[in-house]
């Protein structure tokens, strides 16, 4: 079961509260012609922006994580070698963008030991596919007009995912710690993706399979939900969210 988490706000409250911080100011003491130009955005922002906002993790949540079966497989090694073999904030760095790859190959290893990178590059490349039944969920979603924006922790490798999955279909790559600089679950990342996104905090719903970065999510008074399989993902039809169908029609595919 996916965690329903509190602070679940109400969709006609959050609807309410977009259309009243979004309208433009009126057009007095304008030019007839830019008047006209206010007055055709506002009569654009009347319509309600779809509330919540989709906020979605992606390794584990949509994606499966490569680092936990394959990386260590390409490595030879067992999970607890390869954790006690890499360097302890290689890894973070480069999904902040503070090294670029060349950087990451030759501090990945306490040792300084080389390793094929490109090999690795392809070794995750095999790996990622949707975990089954979210691309259903994620087709439903965009047909029923949701905003949806990964917000997730990692390199600049996410457009490897993106080659090979299109996931750029179903949501936007907006909330990446390579472009941010800033990495979950800091409370900065998430205050900085409401500000951006224009919403309350209360308007977004976020999604993640790690508790910690749930819980700094309810911090900030973001809606939480713990992903633990695509099927209860239907849950999220109790805070108000359309699944109407669910399957779409077999029109997702996965690439």
């Amino acid at each position: 079961m996916v965690s329903l988490l509190p602070r679940v706000p109400s969709l006609a409250f959050l609807a309410k509260s977009a259309c009243s911080s979004q309208r433009p100011p009126a057009p007095s003491m304008l030019s007839s012609s830019t008047a006209a130009s206010v007055a055709a955005v506002s009569e654009a922002a009347a319509a309600p922006r779809k509330l919540p906002v989709l906020l979605f993790d992606v390794m584990d949540t949509l994606v499966r994580d490569p680092f936990y079966h394959h990386i260590p497989a390409f490595f030879q090694m067992s999970m607890k070698e390869l954790l006690e073999s890499k360097h302890s904030t290689a890894w973070s760095e480069f999904e902040k963008g503070l090294i670029d790859e060349n950087e990451l190959a030759k501090k990945f290893f306490n040792d300084g030991r080389s390793f094929d990178l490109e090999g690795l590059k392809e070794c995750m490349v095999r790996a990622y596919e949707y975990i089954d039944g979210v691309e259903d969920i994620l087709c439903c979603l965009k047909k029923n007009n949701y905003e949806m924006h990964a917000f997730t922790n990692y390199p600049v490798w996410y457009q490897l995912i993106e080659d090979k999955l299109k996931l750029s279909k179903y949501l936007s790559w907006t909330f990446c710690s390579c472009k941010t600089g800033k990495r979950k679950p800091s409370l900065e990342f998430y205050l900085q993706a409401a500000d951006q996104l224009n919403v309350d905090p209360a308007s977004c719903i976020f999604i993640d399979d790690r508790m910690i970065n749930i819980e700094a999510a309810l911090s900030v008074g973001m809606v939480g939900l713990q992903f633990k399989s695509a099927e209860a993902l239907q849950d999220l039809c109790a805070l108000g969210v359309e699944l109407s169908p669910l399957v779409c029609e077999g029109e997702a595919q996965v690439q």
